[in-house]
């Protein structure tokens, strides 16, 4: 699946996905230093790295999307839709954490949303890969190399 959302000849999407992944994989980080004693602030920089990691998957979302409405390919589009819904799902989940979050007036995570937002960056990871996997299996190759004739 080829991207038409480029910028000096790289796919935008790809580079897109690297920045929520890291917001939200951070997140969890400062929540685990929040959960094994550390100051409360740790919790709200955590609460904020989920925010932007929201707004940077909803771009990614769109970037995937711009992608999959130009494909032709049947099997791409396949491949291009389950990537775009994976991204999605990961970002339901974040959004209800986040939601959850805002209830506590000093928007820390107890035990067990920590271990939703567990389950969450899991996904997230999982869809990162798995959609790399999948375009890196069903991309063109950009030239095509023909057969030498040996003497």
């Amino acid at each position: 699946m080829e991207s038409r959302l480029r910028i000096a000849g790289e796919a935008v999407q790809p580079v897109l996905v690297m920045f929520p992944l890291g917001l939200f994989a951070i997140a969890v980080l400062f929540d685990l230093g929040n959960l094994l004693g550390g100051p409360d602030m740790l919790g709200a920089l955590a609460y904020w790295n989920i925010v932007a990691g929201l707004i940077g998957g909803v771009l990614v979302v769109l970037a995937g999307a711009i992608d999959v409405l130009f494909v032709s390919g049947g099997a791409a589009k396949r491949i291009g839709v389950l990537q775009n819904l994976m991204n999605m799902g990961v970002l339901i989940l974040f959004a209800v954490i986040l939601m959850l979050r805002m209830r506590t007036p000093d928007r820390v995570a107890g035990a067990g949303l920590f271990t939703v937002e567990l389950l969450a960056l899991a996904a997230a990871v999982f869809g990162a890969w798995y959609g790399g996997e999948l375009v890196n299996r069903h991309r063109r190759p950009a030239f095509r190399q023909t057969p030498v004739a040996h003497r």
